[in-house]
């Protein structure tokens, strides 16, 4: 059965190695025949959560910019698939500030049920991606249908193009041709 998979990338980094790692897992996904859209954060408008719930009521948030539009889009997708660079042991900013936002999916009858995180760093340790993993299953947890479906992490990687032989490439593929 095709599943609608939204990828966001969360880098700042245009070309960047977890925007690669995205790229070779929506290869995998469009390739088992599922419909795939990639969303880069870069360039985007998005403003902070200002923390006023109003969205609990009207099902959106009250600003609107590139996250309210980003935020219905993850409403509609049977798969969720954030891509972010490991700043400082932990997600991207851009990646944070998007899962704040994504606040009025509370109170919606979202479809996503499978949700992947894939991270890039220049520290190769095997522990440097556990803070962002665990910032997103703490998001995660606030939805009860969905789960952590899988994690993908490349270290060791820090200028553009250093993506092409890491074993994570393959891994985002297959993890892909599986969502």
């Amino acid at each position: 059965m095709s599943k609608k998979v939204l990828i966001i990338s969360t880098s700042p980094r245009k070309g960047s190695n977890s925007d690669a790692l995205a790229d070779s897992f929506a290869k995998g996904a469009k390739e088992a025949g599922n419909e795939v859209e990639k969303v880069n954060l870069a360039g985007k408008q998005i403003e902070f959560c200002r923390g006023c719930f109003a969205c609990q009521t009207t099902k959106r948030c009250v600003i609107r910019d590139d996250a309210d539009l980003i935020e219905q889009k993850m409403e509609h997708a049977d798969v969720l698939v954030f891509a972010t660079p490991i700043y400082y042991y932990e997600m991207s900013g851009q990646m944070k500030t998007m899962l704040d936002r994504g606040n009025p999916l509370y109170t919606t009858e979202y479809a996503f049920r499978d949700v992947y995180l894939l991270s890039s760093a220049a520290e190769d340790e095997e522990h440097v991606s556990k803070r962002a993993q665990s910032g997103l299953e703490g998001w995660i947890e606030c939805f009860e249908h969905a789960r952590l479906a899988g994690s993908v992490f490349a270290g060791g990687v820090t200028g553009v193009n250093e993506m092409e032989q890491h074993p994570a490439m393959q891994q985002a593929y297959e993890m892909g041709l599986h969502v």
